[in-house]
């Protein structure tokens, strides 16, 4: 049984910080990529961090500077640290995991983060 399991959201003032965690198991084939996605109440979900198999990342520009993505990928594990919050990084944030062979996504149910001002 696929499961991708996020933790570590919550609420947290203007220039706080907040580590999330996300494990994926069951997946049968190598994962290429995993990543931390968001979705604020009445937008698109947006790639927020993501970082290969092989270590190499990439951040949306809004949170270069800020957001560290770092895995674990000998347990398929994938962190993202986020520091200097801002009251427009809340939302739902997704974690993702994706095989290339065969292409496939699988998502976690989100976890909530809100940044007061």
């Amino acid at each position: 049984q696929v499961q991708v399991v996020e933790s570590g959201g919550g609420l947290v003032q203007a220039g706080g910080s907040l580590r999330l965690s996300c494990a994926a198991s069951g997946i049968r084939f190598r994962i290429n990529v995993m990543g931390w996605y968001r979705q604020a109440p009445g937008k698109q979900r947006e790639l927020v961090a993501e970082v290969t198999s092989s270590g190499i990342t990439n951040y949306a520009d809004s949170v270069k500077g800020r957001f560290t993505i770092s895995r674990d990928g000998g347990k398929n594990t994938v962190y993202l640290q986020m520091n200097s919050l801002k009251p427009e990084d809340t939302g739902v944030y997704y974690c993702n995991a994706r095989t290339f062979r065969p292409e496939n996504d699988y998502w976690g149910q989100g976890t909530q983060v809100t940044v007061s001002s």
